[in-house]
């Protein structure tokens, strides 16, 4: 039983594993531009992201002297 388990375990399918290095033998040329895209749409989401919580920090700091002026 324990060589029959090894065995499937073995001709079991998984996932593929590939760097972005095969992108282009596989894609042509035409696809590094999709690529371009997507490393773009990646950076202005983590510009925006980084963008929101320094604001929301700025707007908590801002409340923060708020209250402690009304404290005073």
């Amino acid at each position: 039983m324990r060589y029959a388990a090894f065995i499937a375990t073995l001709l079991a399918a998984g996932s593929a594993q590939a760097h972005p290095g095969h992108l282009s033998e596989v894609a042509g040329h035409g696809h590094w531009l999709g690529a371009a895209a997507l490393g773009a749409a990646i950076a202005i989401g983590l510009w925006a992201g980084l963008k929101g919580r320094k604001e929301a920090e700025d707007a908590e700091a801002e409340e923060a002297a708020d209250e402690d002026v009304q404290e005073a």
